[in-house]
């Protein structure tokens, strides 16, 4: 009897959790092509982040490994010190159920194509400038993402996507 009040009580804190993602958390909506809305829906509030530039990807994951779900949004924009426009990575996170910037960063390593959360880390297609690729591994290095390893380097492009999408 009690293994199965174990089991009821794992499938219902199983059941909040994956409430608590499909219900509530971080989701995006596109207004138009070039602004987006962040927003953050938890049981007593919602919050929202406007994101003025064109968006290429979004996903979310626990970053900075605190327990906290962490939303991660692929931005179109120059920086202060990259003036050509570029994909960028930007990380939010939940504070007191409101939506705040963890990271806003201008750049991984290499031209960044494309990005994914997976395992902890974030996985990055990159382009080098000699029109190469390499996919890399980043995870969070107390303000910002450290390099973790090179998956494949010096690649076509069809070779790092294999690699890219691997899980």
């Amino acid at each position: 009897m009690r293994a199965k009040r174990l089991l009821l009580l794992g499938v219902w804190l199983l059941s909040l959790t994956t409430h608590g993602q499909t219900k509530g958390g971080f989701s995006l909506e596109q207004k138009n092509d070039t602004l987006s809305v962040l927003t953050l829906k938890t049981d007593s509030t919602c919050d929202h982040w406007e994101l003025p530039y064109p968006v290429y990807q979004f996903c979310t994951g626990d970053v900075d490994g605190d327990g906290n779900v962490d939303a991660m949004v692929g931005v179109v924009k120059s920086t202060r010190y990259f003036q050509e426009k570029g994909r960028r990575i930007f990380i939010f996170k939940n504070y007191h159920g409101l939506v705040r910037p963890l990271w806003m960063g201008s750049q991984l390593g290499g031209i960044l194509e494309d990005f994914r959360f997976t395992d902890g880390k974030i996985r990055g297609l990159e382009r080098t400038t000699d029109g190469r690729y390499v996919v890399a591994e980043y995870r969070w290095a107390h303000f910002g993402m450290g390099f973790e390893r090179f998956l494949t380097k010096n690649s076509g492009q069809e070779e790092a996507m294999k690699v890219f999408n691997q899980d």
